[in-house]
Parts: structure tokens; sequence; C-alpha cells
């Protein structure tokens, strides 16, 4: 049977949850334990699919085509696995699968409530989620206190007493904070967080001290007293040079002996030697590269979240800091783009969804292209280069992609109604369709042509797999016209354009896939490391 550790929060949001329950996670799996991962929403929301990036950050996809939290990027980066749709729900799929069982007469014309109903499909999920390990790291999302966290504390604590769970572990990670004027930390909040917790029945087994400060250990001691924890399992959560330094940090505080003894998993030894190497190597790097980071969603960079953490990937790889020189795509309209890149050893140009900031996106990709410096385009940035190179190259007057412009003479990026989706099942799509769950999701192969920049960064790899989210296909009725003047196709995926290279350019790559979403520490995205290596080599 599945082992369950809970990782809650307290006093106030964006403490570091995700990545503590990643550190747990990180650290179970180097001991040799099979461990799953589960991100609990609160929200209402089906899913973050249709949520703005500016409002929540970035939303993950998964290999089976789920729109997530981007927790489950953290949990896949710092496992180096993938996890599934099952790895992810929210207040919205639950009072969904309820509402429509209840519908379709499951319940036998019962009255349906909070309790035992919506509790009880909230333990199922947690359940189906730890099916096949041995042990389930869970976080539930929100703060102690919040009225939607109700249920699903509730769930978790009716999990303590199941027959059918060999052992719980709960963790709560807590605000320590520091009052300047009086020179002193502060335990209330902590107490006050862990007093909730036990009013709704459930008592913490650890605190994660998040804190700007060091803890004495007269400190530690009076926490562990109030909240009725040994002193061993109080563990200091300092800010760090980087996340993925904190499984090491919480592995020299001993973080598993208190888990290992109350779940008796006995002695966990985590072979963590070359995941700090890396992480040496995050923070003092030998060499630095300088990427020309092109985006719309700048004013919240959590948007991005997955790009970014790829690109420290890479540069751990290459024993090199990677400085992202942010730049507004708008700001581009206005200044040009000489004046905003003139700068960077490289050219990115992000993904993105409506016609805010595709002009300046554009004359990236321009200035990219005729200066012949080092370009990924990802997504709507790969879509763009299609778009420049027929306008600037081919010469075609209005070339656009119709999402921003559907009476366009040249549709260079379009919508194709009818295209196989993850599961291989026929899907339609239309300009009415809906925004949630109606895009090219998930996971899909594509065949790589010889002798190409993306052939040669997979090791020669005839077919990969990446992940994809968009709902605008490249238009195969100008692949001549843009072969024959110079941009070649080198990716294809079940008849679609999938990668485009430019013949005589040192390192010129679009892709439609995101590749960052398969980036992980331990093994970096293979096309991202070949655009950090040219980055590298044009300095």
């Amino acid at each position: 049977m599945t082992k369950y550790i809970f990782v809650t929060g307290g006093v106030l949001s964006s403490l570091g949850k995700g990545i503590t329950a990643a550190s747990v996670g990180t650290l179970l799996k180097h001991s040799g334990m099979n461990v799953g991962m589960l991100k609990i929403d609160p929200y209402i929301n089906v899913d973050p699919g249709t949520m703005s990036p500016l409002e929540h950050g970035e939303v993950f996809v998964t290999e089976d085509g789920a729109e997530t939290d981007l927790d489950i990027g953290n949990y896949e980066r710092f496992l180096d696995a993938s996890f599934l749709k099952s790895a992810n729900f929210t207040t919205g799929q639950v009072y969904s699968s309820v509402i429509e069982r209840e519908r379709a007469g499951g319940y036998l014309g019962q009255t349906i409530q909070v309790i035992p109903h919506i509790v009880g499909e909230i333990v199922h999920r947690i359940k189906l989620a730890g099916e096949g390990h041995d042990i389930l790291v869970v976080e539930l999302g929100g703060t102690v206190g919040d009225i939607e966290g109700l249920p699903f504390m509730e769930a978790i604590r009716q999990m303590k007493h199941d027959d059918e769970v060999e052992g719980t572990f709960f963790i709560h990670v807590t605000l320590i904070p520091y009052i300047k004027a009086a020179g002193e930390l502060k335990s209330k909040p902590t107490q006050h967080s862990v007093q909730e917790l036990r009013r709704i029945g459930i008592t913490p087994q650890m605190i994660i001290a998040r804190s700007e400060n060091a803890l004495p250990k007269t400190f530690k001691k009076k926490l562990a007293m109030s909240c009725d924890v040994s002193t061993d399992s109080v563990i200091e959560a300092l800010d760090a040079a980087t996340i993925y330094a904190i499984p090491v940090t919480f592995l020299s505080q001993n973080i598993l002996k208190p888990i290992a003894k109350e779940l008796e998993l006995g002695e966990l030894n985590p072979d963590m030697e070359e995941w700090d190497t890396l992480v040496k190597k995050i923070v003092q790097p030998k060499n630095k590269t300088v990427v020309g980071f092109v985006g719309k969603y700048l004013e919240l960079k959590e948007a991005y979240k997955s790009l970014t953490e790829s690109l420290i990937h890479c540069g751990a790889h290459l024993d090199t800091r990677v400085e992202i020189n942010w730049v507004d795509a708008e700001e581009i309209e206005e200044r040009g783009a000489e004046a905003l890149l003139n700068d960077c050893d490289s050219v990115l140009v992000a993904g993105g969804f409506g016609s805010r900031g595709v002009e300046g996106k554009i004359q990236a990709i321009e200035y990219a292209r005729v200066n012949q410096v080092p370009y990924l385009g990802i997504c709507l940035g790969m879509q763009l280069t299609l778009v420049e190179y027929a306008r600037n190259v081919l010469g075609l007057e209005g070339a656009n992609s119709i999402e921003f412009d559907e009476n366009t003479p040249h549709p260079m990026v379009y919508l194709i109604d009818n295209f196989l989706d993850q599961s291989g099942d026929s899907q339609l799509r239309t300009h009415q369709s809906p925004m949630g769950g109606t895009m090219r999701l998930g996971e899909y192969p594509c065949e790589t042509k010889d002798g190409s920049l993306i052939q040669k960064a997979y090791n020669g790899a005839k077919i990969i797999h990446e992940r994809h989210r968009h709902r605008y296909e490249a238009n195969p009725a100008y692949r001549k016209q843009l072969e024959n003047a110079g941009m070649v196709v080198t990716g294809e995926s079940n008849g679609l354009i999938e990668t485009v290279e430019i013949k005589g350019h040192p390192w010129f790559l679009g892709v439609q896939f995101h590749p960052e979403f398969t980036s992980r520490l331990q093994t970096p995205n293979a096309s991202i490391l070949a655009f950090v290596q040219a980055s590298l080599n044009a300095e």
C-alpha cells in the first residue's frame, strides 16, 4: 500500500510549498523509493488552461495532454520524471465529477453533500494518484483557513484513519517573519497557523520554517515546543541562490530522519553527488552568455517558468551562466530590435496568444536572421518565422497568421479543421470552438530530417517526442516557396510542419512544440541545450 506525505501552507501564499514538495520527493527518489507527486488546486476552474498567465503564471502541459498547474513542472524538473493528468486536480474537476455522476443516477437518489460525497471524491482521486508508488507526496494549494480549501483538509484528515492507507506524514510550510524595528524573529504567526490546522483535526509532524534570517537553536526549540513537534522536525528554509539547492539544504538538516521514522522506511541515504555538482555550476559557473528573451507577459516572469528553468538546466551542463535580457515585444515596436537586442549573444522568441506584441516579435526574428545571430523560436516564435520570411524574403505583402488577420492574402499560419489529437482520435476545430481543451495538447512524435540542426541536437535521432500547446498550424501550401528560398522544413508530425531552419545561417531553429516542458536539471532538453551552446559559441 502507498504511504502519503501531505504538504500544507500557512500564514500566506508563495512560501514555496511546491519546491518543498519537489525537494522531499527528490530526496526520497534518490534514496531508491518509487515516488509519485500530486498537486491539489482549490480554485473552481476545471484547469488553468484558460486562465491569464499574468494572474496564474505558466500553464504546464503533461505528456498525456493535461493543462496543469506550474508546480507539476517543478515536480518533473526535480524528480526527472514525467507525470500524467492524475498528478493535478482542482475543485472544478471534483464538483464536475460529482454532479455528472448525480445526474446519471450514480448516487441512487441520495442528497449530495460536501461530506461524504465531495470529500469522498477527493480521497478517491488522491488514492488514484498514489497507485503504483511507494510514497505519494501531496501538495495542497492555498493557505490553511481558506474557505475553498476546507473540503481538501477534511479529506486528508480522514486519510489518517483509512484502512487502505499504510501511513501518513504532515508537513506544514510557514513563515517566520523578522521584525526589523524590534530585531526579533516571530513565531506567533506559525503558532496560530498550526492551531488552525489542529482545529481542523490535523497535527503537523514537521514544520518547514521559511525565513530570511537563520533560526537560532533556542528559537527552534521554542517553535518545536509550541507546535508540538520534535526539534529535529523544525527545518530551516532560507532564501537560496537557486531552488535546486533546496534538496541539498534539507538533506544537511536530516529532513529524511523523522519522515523515515514515522513512515517506517528504514535508513535512507540519498545519492545527491551528481545533483550537488550541477548546483555548484549554477551558483558559480565558469562561462557566461546573454540571451535576448522576447516575450509579452514580462510583468509576471512565472508565465515563462519552464523556459527560464530550462535555460538554467542547460547552463549547469555547460558550466555557463545564462543571463536573460528581458525584452518586451511591444517595446521593440517602438524602439526597434537592434536597440534592444544588440548586446545579446542570441535571440529567443517565446510562445503566446493574441496579437499584442506580434509585430515586435517579427522584428526580433528579422534582426536575428539578417545579423546571423543564433535564434530559437518556440510555438508562436516558430510560426512568426514563417510570417517574417514570407514578408521580407518571399515578398508576400500582407502575409500573416489568420490568428491575427482572418483576411490575410497569405495565411502562413492557419487553423486546421481536422487533426488527430494526443490520444489518436479525430478532433474538429473552428474559430468558434471553445478555448478550453480544444488545442493540440500533449506529446507527439516528430520525424527529423537528416543533416538538420534539430537531428544533430538530439544526437541523430530520426524520431523525437515533444509536447504541444497551440491551436494554429504552419500552412503547408507555402512549403515549396519557403524551401526554394532557403527556409527548410526539418521536422514533421503526421504531415504537420514541426520545425524549420534557414540554410546558411549559423544557428536558426523554429519549433512548433514546447521543448521547455521536457527539460530537467539532470537531463536538459536537447534543442534548448544546442541553442545555449550556439549562443555561447557566438560570443
